[in-house]
């Protein structure tokens, strides 16, 4: 649906032929934050999941992803909306529960973004005040939020070539010392106990496989850029699998070596006995490359992080965008900007959320990280993949409808169910133990992950009130563009 007051050609569209594979690619692993995973979030699905049997747990997750990616993509060839996940459970499962998925997705990107954000600042006081520059985390926040707002005003591009530089930094220096590792055999040799059943059943499996799933958040946005992609029907499934893989083989590739480094039967005990698990790493990179690396480390493990902000802001600005364009939320949101053809709007709406979120972090005196970081992104994980969970099932009833559009049964019935019946348990499992996992209690372990079902209801209600103004709207909500 169109803003009737902007002509839709020149001011409602995104810039088209904008992204080629490699673009939507950087722009997807970025969001991953592959150094901020590898130094952050592995250490501690190590510590507190299945220990030595991340490796293999990486592995089991990718396999899950590759299949819920199958239909997923199917389904991109059909639809070209830069809704993603909303567009896809709105033409899957109907247009409430579309509505719900775009409230859900929006509350999903900014937790996201605003949670990063946290870690970004603490990070960046932490490497300046190294160099004599002494500013409280949240003067390092603003500072932040204002280099992505002008990346996000301005045109998507722009984002990708800042994203692609800073994401291949990221990926050479953690590549640098798995090699280090892989060529001095580690701390006892190489071993292959990682991939045993024993070592992925040690521990808590659950809580690893969660901290693997949260390792891959972002590389559903492939289909975000669909409207700005160069022929999106190869573009984007192109992107999705190669997203996958990478992420996939590359976490795979490095907790195993992380594990050989310390040695499988050390790891857990060396874990348990550092002040701060995410030094583990940069202890690694000492001991096998050499102190030269730390500073180097440091300084990409800030702009890892400022990665992943600019990725999850350009996507809540496009989900704004598409809900305004739609008319689940005002359509003051659904236009682009008449030069840069970015959903500016949507753009500097999500910046003043993050001014106001990071504020009130800040003047109640807040961490950063064990706060802001670990609350934010622990709901904003459990909200994308409850959407994942909407889009798996959306894939079934979406080709079951549709016959005439083909389709292996496998692609669009066996595994779409199997994956969705996966990511169900893992939503389930999240939710009634947030309180544990998110480091939050009492009644913020309550509210925190309600928050998702207050934005399911608030998309319910938006929907229906689309549904009672404008009925052929509400029935085309999420085909967005024709494939």
């Amino acid at each position: 649906m169109t803003n009737p007051q902007v002509p839709a050609q020149e001011a409602n569209q995104l810039r088209k032929n904008s992204l080629g594979v490699g673009a939507v690619t950087f722009l997807v692993v970025s969001a991953a934050a592959p150094l901020t995973a590898v130094a952050g979030g592995v250490p501690l699905s190590m510590l507190l999941g299945n220990g030595p049997g991340i490796p293999l747990t990486f592995l089991f997750v990718t396999a899950i992803l590759l299949f819920f990616s199958v239909g997923y993509v199917a389904m991109a060839r059909h639809i070209r909306n830069a809704g993603a996940f909303y567009a896809y459970t709105a033409q899957g499962l109907g247009g409430m529960m579309g509505g719900a998925a775009a409230l859900v997705a929006i509350l999903a990107y900014n937790a996201m973004q605003i949670g990063v954000f946290g870690l970004f600042g603490a990070a960046t006081s932490g490497f300046f005040a190294g160099l004599g520059i002494d500013l409280p985390w949240w003067v390092w926040t603003y500072v932040g939020i204002a280099a992505v707002a002008v990346l996000g005003y301005r045109r998507v591009d722009l984002s990708a070539r800042v994203l692609t530089v800073l994401v291949i930094l990221e990926y050479l220096v953690v590549l640098v010392i798995d090699a280090a590792i892989l060529f001095k055999g580690g701390d006892s040799g190489l071993t292959a106990v990682p991939f045993t059943p024993s070592a992925f059943m040690s521990g808590t499996p659950a809580i690893g496989i969660l901290f693997c799933f949260a390792a891959f958040i972002g590389f559903e946005a492939t289909t975000i850029y669909s409207e700005e992609a160069r022929d999106p029907a190869r573009t984007v499934p192109r992107a999705t699998y190669i997203s996958v893989l990478i992420i996939g083989l590359f976490y795979m590739l490095t907790s195993w070596l992380m594990v050989t480094g310390a040695g499988s039967d050390k790891l857990v005990g060396e874990l348990q006995a550092l002040a701060d698990p995410t030094t583990f790493l940069f202890g690694l990179a000492e001991r096998y490359v050499g102190h030269w690396i730390i500073p180097v480390m440091n300084l990409l493990f800030v702009t890892s992080l400022f990665a992943g902000v600019v990725a999850f802001h350009n996507g809540v600005a496009r989900y704004m965008y598409v809900a305004g364009r739609e008319g689940l939320l005002p359509r003051s949101l659904g236009v682009t900007h008449p030069v840069f053809q970015s959903p500016h709007v949507g753009s500097v709406v999500q910046t003043i959320i993050a001014v106001l979120v990071v504020g009130l972090f800040a003047v109640t005196g807040q961490d950063p990280v064990l706060a802001l970081f670990s609350w934010l992104t622990n709901v904003g994980t459990l909200a994308i993949m409850l959407l994942m969970t909407f889009t798996a099932f959306a894939i079934v009833v979406f080709f079951g409808r549709r016959p005439e559009l083909g389709g292996s049964a496998l692609a669009t019935r066996i595994l779409p169910v199997l994956t969705g019946v996966i990511l169900a348990a893992l939503v389930v499992y999240i939710a009634v133990n947030f309180g544990s996992i998110a480091g939050a209690s009492g009644a913020l372990a309550v509210f925190l992950p309600g928050l998702v079902l207050i934005a399911v209801v608030i998309g319910f209600i938006l929907a229906a009130r689309l549904k009672g103004a404008d009925a052929a709207g509400f029935a085309r909500l999420g085909a967005g563009q024709a494939a």
